[in-house]
């Protein structure tokens, strides 16, 4: 009796683990092919920093100073090697470099409303988005269009947006923030 009752249950356990594994298969499959055809969100936040950051094998270069912060002195100003020393040359393979590189001083400006803070590079015919950072307990959406973009920064049923639009115009910034 004790061999018939183990051999039954042996039995229910591995029927029961056919149709579990066989039910989570299907489950899997028919999500996958769900949210494969989905679009999904852009990222919350954006980096704020456009340079690559430090590795063991690469050091990232200090942004160049603006022209505002060089020195009005030609003789303070300390010249700078055109080519590294060859102490300073590494086995390593070079790290490759992003396509965008930090935006010529002047064109990047940056726009504080009570939800966080937003970073344009405006352009003499269209503006790109640096950076969005959402404030503490504010959640943020951005929306890209050839013509414009919007962020928009929420909480408590509070929505607080900047645009950024230049359809036939220069790039303009407007800041909606009741």
């Amino acid at each position: 009796m004790r061999r018939g009752l183990v051999g039954r249950t042996v039995g229910h356990a591995g029927a029961w683990l056919l149709a579990t594994g066989a039910a989570v298969t299907l489950s899997w499959w028919g999500v996958h092919t769900v949210m494969s055809g989905t679009a999904y969100d852009p990222p919350l936040a954006v980096p704020l920093a456009a340079q690559p950051l430090s590795s063991s094998t690469h050091r990232a270069q200090p942004p160049e100073p603006s022209p505002s912060a060089t020195p009005s002195s030609p003789a303070s100003a300390s010249p700078t090697p055109s080519s590294p020393s060859p102490s300073a040359k590494s086995s390593a393979p070079p790290t490759p470099r992003p396509q965008r590189q930090v935006p010529p001083a002047g064109n990047v400006k940056a726009y504080s409303v009570s939800g966080g803070r937003v970073v344009f590079d405006l352009g003499a015919t269209s503006a790109e988005l640096v950076s969005a950072t959402p404030l503490a307990g504010w959640r943020m959406q951005v929306w890209k269009q050839p013509s414009w973009i919007r962020v928009t920064f929420t909480r408590d049923g509070r929505e607080v947006s900047v645009f950024c639009t230049w359809h036939d115009h220069p790039p303009l910034v407007e800041l909606v923030d009741p």
